[in-house]
């Protein structure tokens, strides 16, 4: 059912409304997708008071999704109704949050502006404990999709950390942005396990962390502009580079999007990343740039705010891949999402014809210009002979 559903959150003006539509009635006309509206949950004396920063269906069914916020506060609602079903106060703002795909402990990792990560129990309604260790901000967490108990979690102050539940102390050890060799033994588990203690993934704050399906890697995003790729069961850097091209300025959660590795080439896995106004695609492991995918009249503001930070109209803030299918959603600040899908045959045949027909109207033009060129000429040479009547 989950693939059938989309939610998106309204980001315009502060506005925390939360819309969810149908992605099975889409009309498809003009090579334009229409989908429709099955509801809205708008502000309320139950709802998010400020603005929402994340979203997440169930793992396991679509019937009931999760929202956290600037209000401090989490919370579920019943997709049937879009009525609230439980709330929890986190007494800080809450960044983003998380929910094991494999598990069965239904905790939630969230990530706010407490430097300890809180695990909420949805069994239990309760805050079971915390994950302590980032000194500032956590600005995303993430679940192995592979182990129940292993979660990977990245701060403003630059650092990746993954976490073992099972232990008492939690942490496995961080990411060193300098270390191509790696320590952790397997997985970060076992007797062969080692563990380190300091060093910073980014130089600034991390504020994206994703597993690829197979756990085997993380991929993390900085304010340095770099998105970087760690072997997970040593801690490596794997020295990917993608390029000058990144852009990463908001302290707002910035998550890549990694679909199913099945759907491409064996051995290969490539990766979407929400570039401000445009979306990137890269080859996961060679950090290769394999197309840019850009809306149309996309409106950019030149002008810098006090922070002196670009004020990007229409900025890209996250990615969605729907389950089951190939298609790729993207949100925008504007309130808006688009669909992506690859290009069909018919598409490309039709596009083949208009580029035929507006070559052909191209020429039509420029046949025209080169006879009233050829016209001018003759204009301007008669005009500059000496004619004399007799």
């Amino acid at each position: 059912m989950e693939s059938t559903l989309l939610l998106l959150i309204n980001l315009m003006a502060n506005n925390s409304s939360i819309h969810l539509w149908d992605l099975e009635t889409a009309e498809n006309t003009s090579r334009q997708f229409s989908h429709r509206q099955l509801g809205t949950v708008r502000r309320s004396k139950s709802t998010h008071r400020f603005g929402i920063t994340n979203l997440s269906f169930y793992p396991f069914d679509s019937f009931a999704f999760l929202s956290s916020s600037y209000d401090h506060s989490l919370k579920i609602y019943a997709t049937e109704t879009l009525e609230v079903s439980a709330s929890f106060d986190l007494s800080s703002v809450v960044y983003s949050h998380a929910l094991s795909p494999v598990a069965d402990h239904l905790l939630v990792a969230c990530a706010s502006q407490h430097p300890a990560i809180r695990l909420v129990d949805l069994r239990s309604g309760a805050s079971t404990h915390s994950l302590a260790g980032h000194s500032g901000a956590v600005l995303s967490v993430a679940w192995s999709p592979r182990d129940a108990n292993i979660l990977a979690s990245g701060g403003s102050d630059g650092t990746v950390r993954l976490w073992d539940i099972r232990r008492s102390a939690g942490l496995l050890g961080l990411l060193d942005l300098d270390d191509s060799v790696g320590i952790f033994g397997e997985a970060g588990k076992g007797r062969s396990a080692h563990s380190r203690g300091e060093g910073i993934a980014h130089v600034g704050a991390c504020n994206g962390v994703a597993w690829t399906d197979d756990g085997e890697h993380l991929v993390t995003i900085g304010h340095d502009e770099r998105i970087r790729l760690w072997r997970t069961a040593t801690g490596a850097n794997a020295l990917t580079h993608f390029g000058p091209t990144i852009k990463n300025t908001h302290l707002s959660s910035l998550l890549p999007l990694l679909p199913p590795s099945h759907l491409t080439a064996s051995g290969k896995q490539v990766m979407f990343y929400p570039n401000e106004k445009e979306i990137l695609m890269f080859d996961l492991a060679e950090g290769i740039l394999l197309k840019r995918l850009r809306t149309p009249a996309f409106a950019v503001a030149q002008a810098r705010g006090s922070t002196g930070q670009q004020n990007i109209k229409n900025r890209i803030t996250s990615l969605a891949w729907r389950s089951g299918h190939i298609e790729l959603y993207s949100a925008h600040s504007d309130g808006s999402i688009r669909t992506w899908v690859p290009k069909t045959t018919e598409d490309a045949e039709l596009e083949a014809e208009e580029a035929v027909e507006f070559e052909g109207f191209d020429g039509e033009e420029e046949s025209r210009k080169r006879k009233r060129q050829a016209l001018g000429d003759i204009y301007r040479d008669l005009t500059r002979q000496k004619i004399t009547f007799t």
